[in-house]
């Protein structure tokens, strides 16, 4: 159970830190929204590992390590330079070197750059179709991830369930930490690169 609590905990940081981005912008998380975002989270990693199980089946074990190993490093690692691109952006977009039109990109894009751009309506209530918008394009990580650790003998049953409780209980932390959390006007979304390389060495 430990792997599965492990794996719940890393999918789920992105969750936390979108939610204490919308506090720190004044947007509010409904509990329904909320339950919608950790649902189709814990949905997403569930399927994920049930279709590369299937795979398995079909693929060599030795295989299947060194593939799952080197695709959750990989992920790591694009989870580390996202957070500093996003980092970039901020910064040029804060000293007017660049005006980033959210708009004009696809909802997808928006929201991966930037977790508020679920708010469409400008509302700062996040409905529950922004929310699964929102969850949609946070579920991109758990989709890589669930496939790779398919592989292993990590119960999807049961990591879905931890994945369910730790999306609502982020979004409920991420809400409470925002201030403090932007108060260090960092990104903090490479920590969750940091710890799937962490976990592909342990998986």
């Amino acid at each position: 159970m430990v792997r599965e609590i492990f794996l719940a905990l890393v999918v789920s940081l992105d969750i936390f830190l979108a939610a204490a981005a919308y506090s720190t912008s004044k947007i509010r998380i409904p509990p329904v929204s909320a339950l919608i975002i950790s649902l189709i989270g814990s949905a997403v990693l569930w399927a994920s590992l049930q279709f590369s199980g299937m795979l398995s089946r079909f693929i060599p074990p030795e295989i299947c390590e060194t593939g799952a190993l080197i695709i959750l490093t990989a992920i790591g690692i694009c989870s580390v330079f996202r957070s500093l691109i996003r980092s970039l952006i901020r910064r040029l977009s804060s000293s007017g070197e660049i005006s980033l039109k959210m708009s004009s990109l696809g909802l997808g894009i928006s929201i991966y750059l930037d977790d508020t751009a679920a708010d469409i309506d400008n509302s700062k209530t996040l409905s529950p179709k922004e929310a699964a918008a929102l969850a949609l394009a946070s579920s991109l990580d758990s989709v890589a991830v669930g496939i790779s650790c398919g592989f292993s003998d990590i119960k999807p049953a049961a990591a879905a369930i931890f994945t369910l409780i730790a999306g609502f209980g982020g979004i409920l932390l991420g809400e409470a930490a925002g201030k403090k959390i932007s108060s260090l006007d960092r990104d903090f979304s490479w920590v969750g690169g940091v710890l799937l390389i962490i976990f592909a060495a342990i998986l």
